[in-house]
């Protein structure tokens, strides 16, 4: 079995952005896998990163109900 990488990306807002950025981070090696942590972004961030996830089986998406920050849990 080969290795793997996860790439964490933590998101407020970030619709504008986030489809380009999982893309680009996709490309770079096929053992990449994504995970997106997305702080209730009211934009619509993490309905677009679950449009995207429904495409790509390496992107997956962390939904919390509003902005807790980095390093919460």
């Amino acid at each position: 079995m080969s290795e793997k990488a996860l790439v964490i990306i933590p998101t407020y807002n970030e619709r504008d952005n986030i489809i380009r950025i999982i893309d680009v981070a996709l490309s770079q090696d096929p053992r990449i896998e994504i995970l997106v942590v997305d702080d209730g972004s009211p934009d619509g961030t993490g309905g677009a990163v679950s449009e995207r996830g429904s495409l790509h089986t390496r992107v997956h998406l962390l939904s919390r109900e509003r902005k807790l920050g980095l390093g919460t849990v």
